[in-house]
């Protein structure tokens, strides 16, 4: 794998395979700017698929063609190109590097079987790829880390490469040295040159010697002691010569059980290091069949067994991404896990979100079948056509109406269910009401196709705020959110301030005369009630009392007063909340024989407690989430400080892991509505948080005072 030296220039036709055998699903991850997009470029060109790259600066790139993309010059979403290389198919997922846009990483780790961690030689490894690398660790998913940016000013080599040792393990070795214009071959001290993008070798510079003989001693050791020859180290501790053949071998294996992660520099610019990164691809990383399948369900929740990556089994495929063009209509992004796709029949479409995430999402389960029209290998926009699509591969499927981001494909005979990968919560709301009344009925279908695409988006209808709440990732996720609304489905909306839903209570007991009397010829209105309330503990609600005496009110009117100051508890005495934890106490009343009616004593109730709150002072109580930060140890102080800030009661700390504490506090919700922008930029992307509704409680009055 690390220095042969026949590279295969591609065809740059859409490269169609019949095995899972020779298909490889490569992600790459890292933090924006580090030349993801670039990199495969460079290697569309390395395989012979572009004649020339393209640049994220002139927005020619192939996987960045989003509107969005194209004026904020990075990615904001997944997306796909493949190439030829030895006879071997390479599906890139080009992920985004920016936090706010986790949900598309995370879908491309899913649809993927190995993952290249792309870091700049100019700039470090941030919190969030880190988290990544972490991620891939728990599954045992194969990985590279590639550094770019040779050419860059600010380029240090070995800078990057001892960050990324110290972010990612001892078991992160270099296969190249950079030397001039190439790369030098650590296993077969062998100098690859590179000029007008072809390769050459020769024998290394002697001034790189004592370098080379070091790095390539560490590397050896590195490989023996993932090899599965047990008397290897001893043979060459005691000074054998091992077989480059074989070392290659056993750094082969490693590399596909996720054991050994070997390093390649890269230069986009000058093409340097692409046909050894392809190599390391398609000889070290895992085909499909070597990946396990992720957990497989029937339509009722029973597990499915027995399930491999095999073009003659059961259709099962996901949808990794949907897209949704107002000409062009819906777009979906599969990957196969089983099964052949065939164009002109059709398949099951399952999403059962409810069912893994609860009733907090974007997404109706639904269970329906859907005729599958023309199949495309992706090429970033470009849909180059495809045949069939077998087991491993990744194809793009037009107009399936009803599929959304998560949802499985199978037979409609044999309906299947894949387990969805984890989605991160968005915790960023962001209230929006449409611009003008012609945008309010296409507000609605705007949003709606944007949930199906974004796993990440959830949208709210508040019934307390009566608001549009997008629940985001961050403000880059929001941004593009309400760009996409405006310029794909010509919808203006305007983002309001965020109403918090607090609810407001009686501070002491009071007594409050209702009375309504009107008479405007024919049958008039009368009803008086006299009522006491009172508070009640926190989390008693309401409670309704007659101590009526002697028929001053009949006995049909006093459910009519109830319901009117239920009515007038709904919309609230003093600042428009609802009100909660009263004592209502019907005393007495009056009633006329003719006039009264269930509507006047309606009336009359809710105009009594109206009257009641203001011979007394009402409070309002504001709702206080359980927040839960999982920060580094360094920065377990400053975290703690600025949630006691915020108003927070803090509960307690938890050690997890050897350098993470979890902070618990309970915060008012008013203070926290921007905290996942805070808290990036205070940690500087290091730490996560959760939070979750514990309780209401009375709100401080200087607090109170700025809503009133």
């Amino acid at each position: 794998m690390a220095d042969k030296t026949n590279a295969s220039q591609g065809t740059g036709a859409a490269p169609a395979v019949d095995s899972p055998a020779a298909i490889r699903n490569v992600v790459l991850v890292g933090p924006s700017g580090s030349g993801k997009t670039t990199l495969v470029e460079a290697l569309l060109v390395a395989s012979g698929v572009l004649n020339r790259p393209g640049t994220v600066l002139d927005g020619t790139t192939v996987c960045d063609f989003d509107d969005a993309e194209l004026r904020q010059q990075r990615s904001v979403g997944l997306s796909l190109a493949s190439l030829p290389h030895d006879g071997v198919k390479v599906n890139l997922i080009d992920t985004p590097g920016y936090a706010d846009f986790v949900g598309e990483l995370r879908a491309g780790l899913r649809a993927a079987d190995c993952a290249l961690f792309v870091v700049s030689a100019n700039e470090g490894v941030d919190e969030p790829t880190k988290a990544a690398w972490q991620e891939c660790a728990q599954v045992g998913m194969p990985r590279a880390v590639v550094v770019t940016k040779l050419d860059h000013a600010r380029a240090n080599y070995q800078n990057a490469l001892a960050t990324a040792q110290a972010a990612f393990g001892d078991k992160v070795l270099p296969l190249y040295l950079p030397a001039g214009d190439g790369l030098i071959g650590l296993l077969s001290q062998t100098y690859y040159g590179y000029s007008e993008g072809k390769r050459s070798t020769s024998a290394p510079d002697a001034a790189y010697a004592d370098e080379i003989e070091e790095l390539r001693g560490t590397l050896i050791e590195g490989i023996i002691e993932e090899s599965e020859d047990e008397s290897l180290m001893d043979r060459y501790l005691g000074g054998e010569e091992i077989d480059q053949k074989v070392l290659i071998e056993d750094l082969e294996r490693a590399v596909a059980r996720g054991s050994f992660f070997p390093v390649i520099p890269v230069c986009s610019a000058s093409g340097v290091g692409t046909f050894e990164l392809l190599e390391v691809i398609t000889s070290g990383f895992p085909s499909p069949p070597e990946h396990t399948i992720p957990e497989v369900f029937n339509p009722h929740g029973v597990a499915r067994k027995g399930l491999a990556c095999d073009p003659d089994g059961p259709l099962l495929a996901e949808v990794v991404k949907t897209t949704s063009d107002p000409y062009v209509g819906r777009v979906s992004l599969v990957r196969v896990f089983s099964g052949t796709i065939r164009p002109d029949t059709t398949v099951h479409v399952s999403g059962h979100f409810t069912s893994f995430f609860g009733e907090h999402n974007s997404h109706e389960d639904h269970d329906e079948d859907e005729r599958i029209g023309a199949l495309s290998f992706p090429l970033g926009k470009t849909q180059r056509p495809a045949g069939t699509v077998v087991a491993g591969d990744m194809c793009a499927i037009g107009r399936l109406t009803r599929a959304e981001t998560g949802d499985t494909l199978s037979d409609k005979a044999d309906p299947l269910l894949l387990k969805p990968w984890n989605m991160p919560e968005p915790l960023l709301p962001i209230a929006v009401q449409a611009h003008a009344k012609t945008d309010e009925d296409k507000l609605g279908v705007g949003l709606q196709r944007l949930a199906a695409e974004d796993p990440t988006l959830r949208i709210e209808q508040n019934p307390e705020t009566h608001q549009i709440v997008l629940w985001c990732m961050g403000e880059a996720h929001s941004d593009v959110v309400l760009d996409a609304l405006s310029s794909r489905y010509g919808v203006t909306v305007d983002t309001v301030e965020l109403r918090v839903p607090l609810r407001e209570t009686f501070g002491g007991k009071a007594k409050g005369h209702g009375r309504h009397v009107k008479q405007s010829g024919g049958h008039g209105q009368y009803a008086v009630c006299d009522i006491e309330v009172e508070p009640l503990p926190q989390g008693s609600d309401f409670e309704f009392v007659d101590k009526v005496v002697g028929g001053a009110v009949p006995r049909q009117f006093i459910p009519s007063v109830e319901k009117g100051v239920r009515a007038q508890m709904e919309k609230g005495v003093s600042a428009g909340y609802p009100m909660v934890n009263i004592r209502v106490t019907l005393l007495d009343g009056k009633a006329h024989s003719v006039d009264s009616s269930d509507m006047a004593f309606q009336m009359a109730g809710g105009l009594a407690l109206r009257e009641a709150a203001a011979a007394t002072h009402v409070s309002l109580l504001e709702p206080v989430d359980l927040v839960s930060v999982l920060v580094p140890d360094d920065l377990v102080g400053a975290v703690m400080s600025d949630l006691s800030g915020r108003r927070g009661r803090l509960l307690g700390t938890d050690k997890v892991g050897d350098d993470r504490t979890l902070v618990k506090a309970e915060v008012p919700q008013v203070e926290i509505t921007r905290y996942t922008i805070d808290l990036r930029s205070l940690s500087h992307g290091a730490a996560t948080f959760s939070r979750q509704f514990s309780r209401y409680e009375p709100m401080p009055e200087s607090a109170a005072s700025k809503l009133k």
